[in-house]
């Protein structure tokens, strides 16, 4: 399909209605953008969308019509002139790519063993441990 510029002609004339149009016609698949005009009650929708079926949606909330529906042609690409690479010297080395070892710490919320003495879980990167089980901490 290619991208079309469909005006629809719709009778609103309550705000909620307007932003349930807006919603339907948003929630259909390739619209690319809404316009509504308020005085005129026109609405614009841009995008690969089917435009019969976009009625017959918006016909169940107001009454709408369809006004004219044209192809929109995308816009040409101009050439870029090409840029001059700069000379790279031969003696330069690819840049070297250093991996840190993967620990326990990289994923806070997993499970580790060293986790398994102490009272409460870890937060972060620090440690609780509680010597005596009856003393109280506030934090």
């Amino acid at each position: 399909m290619t991208a079309k510029k469909a005006v629809l002609q719709l009778s609103v004339h309550d705000e909620r209605i307007r932003k349930k149009a807006f919603v339907t016609v948003s929630r259909s698949q390739g619209v690319t953008s809404i316009t509504m005009d308020d005085k005129t009650g026109k609405m614009t929708v841009v995008g690969e969308v089917d435009t019969p079926v976009l009625v017959m949606k918006l016909r169940k909330l107001c009454n709408a019509e369809i006004v004219s529906v044209e192809v929109v042609k995308p816009p040409e690409k101009k050439p870029e002139p090409a840029k001059p690479a700069p000379a790279k010297p031969d003696t330069v080395k690819p840049a070297e790519i250093v991996a840190f070892p993967v620990t326990h710490m990289n994923y806070p919320y997993q499970y580790h063993s060293s986790f398994a003495n102490s009272h409460y879980q870890p937060y972060g990167n620090s440690r609780v441990v509680v010597e005596e089980p009856n003393t109280c901490v506030l934090m």
